[in-house]
């Protein structure tokens, strides 16, 4: 008998995804987002997310299948997002998969988000590497990975963010630069016809894998208070905010690849979707002989099909499903890919 299909669901902030996949095939996927709700609040609204949530897991759900030709009756397990995310957001989705699997008495697991995000790459590009280097940056995250068996292996990790992470600091940067929200895709857009050696802005923790992007939003704010009274260059301050970003990105990247002697990097997360983080990458990674593996746009940013990746991955590892009294974790580490009791070192598998 073949792998189930597996439907997994993602609530963690503003996006409700669903996404079916069956022996790391993606079958259907569909996704909303309440980011238009937020916007004239400069951010996520924890509240306003969770509402939003409500009226667009069914339907969410319902698209997927529809889009793969399949029924609810056709799935043969579940896999959510637990953690880490808003409480409210989180809930929802919980709520949702729980209720689905078990009217249709399917396995449940719990998963963690930035495993999703690792596991996107898997249903453009096949199986990962063992091992592999992996780069999450994301609005909430920035974290360099050494990762091997993703559903059976613990997540080393060779560095994280100390403060704010990339898409963080590209928010919150693009607000004193008079751009709109999300400010990723906006300081991308400003960036186009600047130059991005006109500001010599910090690269910070430059001999750490570790990351800190506080220092940067705070010279790119500064810099733009220098300005005022006058015109501000907004391509040249956006387009070389971006070229410290994706050096610091890559740099650090590309040298935990040649210091662990791994082959293979993978750059997942939303703001995998930049173009300089993009062409960056491509460039140093030729140089130094090492494979870029980056998911399609549609998988950067958060998604249900990444979920479902993830729980297709435990599926065929042979993983223990959840509890139905499974919770959230809206803080947790990233430890293992799911996010329940039997992920510990002494039970994770069968």
């Amino acid at each position: 008998m073949g792998s189930p299909v597996v439907l997994g669901i993602e609530s963690s902030c503003d996006e409700t995804g669903a996404g079916l996949v069956r022996g790391g095939q993606l079958l259907g996927q569909a996704m909303t987002s309440s980011m238009e709700e937020h916007a004239r609040f400069g951010g996520v609204v924890p509240e306003i997310a969770a509402r939003a949530h409500v009226h667009a897991v069914r339907p969410v759900i319902q698209r997927a299948l529809e889009e793969s030709g399949l029924r609810l009756r056709d799935i043969g397990a579940v896999a959510v997002t637990v953690g880490p995310g808003l409480a409210g957001a989180l809930q929802v989705g919980l709520a949702g998969a729980k209720a689905i699997a078990y009217s249709l008495g399917v396995p449940l697991y719990g998963v963690h988000h930035l495993a999703g995000h690792v596991a996107a790459d898997t249903l453009e590009h096949g199986p990962l590497p063992d091992p592999c280097m992996v780069l999450i940056v994301s609005g909430r995250h920035t974290s360099l990975l050494l990762v091997r068996d993703l559903a059976r292996d613990p997540i080393v990790h060779l560095g994280d963010t100390r403060d704010d992470a990339a898409g963080e600091c590209f928010d919150k940067v693009a607000r004193v630069f008079g751009l709109p929200y999300p400010g990723g895709p906006a300081v991308d857009r400003a960036a186009r016809d600047g130059n991005p050696r006109a500001v010599s802005f910090p690269r910070p923790l430059a001999g750490s894998y570790d990351f800190s992007f506080s220092g940067l939003k705070t010279a790119a704010a500064r810099w733009a208070e220098g300005h005022a009274g006058r015109e501000l260059p907004l391509a040249d301050g956006a387009a070389s905010l971006q070229e410290a970003v994706a050096d610091v990105l890559t740099r650090k990247a590309v040298a935990a690849c040649r210091e662990h002697g791994v082959g293979t990097l993978v750059v997942v997360g939303g703001v995998a979707a930049n173009s300089r983080v993009r062409s960056l990458a491509v460039e140093r990674c030729r140089r130094a002989g090492i494979e870029l593996r980056v998911p399609p746009l549609q998988l950067c940013t958060d998604n249900g099909a990444m979920i479902a990746a993830v729980g297709d991955l435990l599926v065929r590892a042979g993983a223990e499903p959840a509890p139905l009294d499974l919770s959230i974790d809206p803080s947790a580490p990233l430890e293992y890919a799911a996010l329940h009791p039997a992920t510990s070192p002494a039970g994770a598998l069968r």
